[in-house]
């Protein structure tokens, strides 16, 4: 048994040991070997967050706790925003910042069931299930390709005195063309919700102002589910810089409650035992006062622990992914006449979640018989999420109702959901990686 001096001495022996386990069981030793699984995302750690992880879980608390408190602050710090708040994953961040936005505090702005919300079909599902589940109305927008975003041209035409808010994401981090959408958006009192859960860490200028997308809009979400640009394993954020928007995210985040005290302490306002609320009893104990119907999202003090050392990184994973994509994409020059490259949007400098590769149908090339070949050569793919969501089962049941509203033609979305597909560029890939990617990928198109 080891003679532990105290708890201090305790913890650092302990998570020396952690180092210890890492440097012989996990960390990767042999350089990659041509032909040998490339998947299209994986986690990058080191010892670092094994051992705060150990931190975390000696300190049993369990749920949202210090090394939270820490990463909202230090992440707020990063992406240049006053409030973060972390939730369990990006789908959640996603719920919760379109609930905030359903709160009567917000008076005339207020989203109510029958509104309408401008969003694309080309996308991730949990960026449209909260707008659904609450009964407001998806409005469908076509993107464009090679940019894999929403067509601003067609913003004002699906328009309408329902219109609310416009929410959408920036695809695999390609970002939206912000200038044109906040723009649209400020004309017409809208919300702009960002989901940034693809692309955090891009850059978007307007009028020589640079910020980091999820930063323009009025909420900004990410997610850090281990594909993603950093990780805690499961979990996401929601940001904002308005501090009634921030009081909202917290209500609905933690169980809708009235009450702001953190977790564990108690009257933190002072006033705990003489409000009146609602058609309560005078004095009812504001700790249990709900203003709003919200859920329980918060993150455990185990994943915010992990973040924090992720987000020490987080610099050097964005370069890399820059770098990865340059070199997949200087390689695959060769078969611009057989596939459609991407292009970064205008005025941005992208953090790249993946690489967006389209079959050009005039090549006589199927899109399955490359990702076929591709995925025969160990290199993992994946399609534009849902390609056209509405063509999915989940909209079985409303299909042909008013449940839901396109707007123009989808024309650009059916040409993605046929021809589309994308490899990663995570920053755990080395050269010789791309490189290989892109001989298969070539080899593919070449048939």
């Amino acid at each position: 048994m080891a003679a532990w001096k105290n708890e201090a001495e305790a913890r650092e022996q302990i998570k020396a040991l952690v180092a210890e386990y890492y440097h012989d069981f996990k960390e990767k030793k042999e350089p990659y070997h041509e032909g040998e699984r490339i998947n299209y995302a994986a986690r990058v750690f080191d010892e670092k967050e094994m051992c705060a992880l150990t931190d975390a879980t000696l300190d049993f608390w369990l749920t949202t706790g210090r090394f939270a408190d820490q990463f909202e602050k230090e992440f707020a710090r990063w992406i240049g925003v006053r409030y973060v708040h972390l939730v369990n994953s990006g789908s959640s961040a996603n719920l919760i910042a379109f609930m905030a936005l359903t709160a009567p505090e917000l008076g005339e702005r207020q989203i109510k069931r029958g509104d309408e919300v401008i969003t694309v079909a080309c996308g991730f599902p949990t960026t449209v299930t909260p707008i659904l589940n609450y009964g407001a109305v998806p409005v469908f927008v076509d993107v464009t390709v090679p940019q894999y975003n929403i067509d601003v041209s067609k913003l004002e035409a699906a328009l309408t005195e329902k219109t609310k808010a416009v929410m959408i994401a920036h695809t695999l981090g390609n970002p939206f063309d912000l200038k044109a959408v906040k723009a649209f958006c400020d004309a017409h009192r809208l919300w702009l919700v960002e989901d940034n859960c693809d692309a955090l860490g891009t850059q978007y200028t307007i009028d020589g102002e640079t910020r980091f997308t999820g930063a323009w809009g009025d909420i900004g979400t990410s997610s850090f589910y281990p594909p993603h640009h950093m990780t805690m394993g499961e979990g996401g954020a929601v940001y904002t810089n308005n501090p009634q928007l921030h009081r909202l995210i917290l209500s609905y985040r933690d169980w809708g409650r009235d009450c702001i005290c953190p977790s564990g302490r108690d009257n933190f306002c002072g006033h705990r035992f003489d409000g009146q609320f609602g058609e309560l009893p005078q004095g009812y104990d504001h700790k249990y006062v709900y203003s709003h119907f919200g859920y329980n999202l918060k993150v455990t003090d185990m994943q915010a622990a992990i973040g924090c050392e992720q987000l020490k990184k987080f610099p050097t994973f964005i370069e890399r992914r820059r770098h990865n994509w340059d070199r997949l994409r200087k390689a695959l020059a060769c078969v611009e006449d057989r596939l459609i490259l991407p292009e970064p949007a205008d005025n941005s400098r992208p953090s790249w979640f993946g690489f967006l590769i389209s079959v050009r149908p005039e090549s006589g090339l199927k899109r399955n018989d490359i990702t076929r070949y591709v995925e025969a050569h160990n290199v993992q793919t994946r399609l534009l999420f849902s390609g056209n969501l509405i063509k999915h089962p989940c909209f079985d049941s409303i299909r042909g109702t008013d449940a839901y509203r396109v707007s123009g033609g989808l024309e650009c979305t059916e040409f993605v959901m046929n021809n589309t597909f994308w490899v990663g560029v995570y920053p755990g890939m080395t050269d010789e990686m791309i490189d290989y990617m892109a001989k298969v990928i070539i080899e593919g198109a070449k048939g």
